[in-house]
């Protein structure tokens, strides 16, 4: 039996965090029975991160790790029709999610407009979570994001360049309902566990109002959700 080990939900998704989203999308895409339980104390994860699985008393965290070894042990074919050339444009664009993720972190923990927000929606879903607790993470946020470099990043530059990024996902789905096929792939799972945690973000960040602008990104989250909900 596989677990997943990932950050509460808010909002109405199951993960507020991209990378526990992106697994919890690809297990659902590709109808891999789990069970999932959200904790905040990283001391148990492999490198101390979130998200990580426990499959069969073996674990494996960070998730481009956990895809890897889901696809390999249990001979998922979700990728198997991509070209040589899309296999490196996926890994591109991983490394684009990367880029961002920074950007999505600094709206929620550092930017004073949103981080009280945040904090109340948070508090507000999570009755067991304490101001304290949350206040101690926005320390530490702040300590990675100086040594990350964004957090040397006036507001305004942080987000020109996550949304330098999502335009270039936005450009590279065109039309498409799907990255890379008439079905959702690995890929799609990623851009949802990112692109989700901004639409459906009940806060007005300029991340949120970039997406909320590019249709194309809006149909992707949607088409990835039903293919998600016609999976349960």
């Amino acid at each position: 039996m596989i677990t997943l080990f990932s950050y509460p939900e808010l909002f109405g998704l199951e993960d507020n965090n991209p990378y526990g989203l992106k697994v919890f999308a690809f297990l659902k895409l590709c109808g891999l029975p789990f069970d999932h339980r959200h904790i905040l104390d990283t001391k148990s994860a492999p490198r101390g991160q979130l998200p990580y699985i426990v499959d069969d008393e073996e674990s494996i965290g960070d998730s481009d790790a956990i895809v890897a070894h889901l696809k390999r042990k249990y001979s998922l074919t979700i990728d198997g029709s991509l070209t040589n050339a899309q296999q490196d444009l996926h890994l591109l664009m991983r490394r684009t999610l990367d880029d961002l993720y920074w950007v999505m972190s600094y709206s929620r923990w550092r930017d004073p407009r949103f981080w009280p927000l945040f904090k109340e929606a948070f508090l507000k879903t999570h009755s067991g979570i304490t101001a304290d607790s949350l206040d101690a993470a926005q320390k530490f946020n702040f300590e990675r994001y100086h040594y990350q470099g964004i957090g040397r990043f006036e507001p305004d530059e942080a987000y020109a360049r996550g949304i330098a990024d999502l335009q270039a996902i936005a450009n590279l789905l065109g039309d498409s309902e799907f990255m890379f096929g008439p079905e959702p792939g690995s890929i799609d799972a990623s851009v949802y566990g990112f692109v989700a945690n901004i639409f459906f973000y009940d806060i007005d960040t300029p991340l949120k109002q970039f997406v909320l602008a590019r249709p194309n990104l809006v149909r992707h989250c949607h088409a990835v959700r039903t293919a998600i909900d016609k999976r349960v």
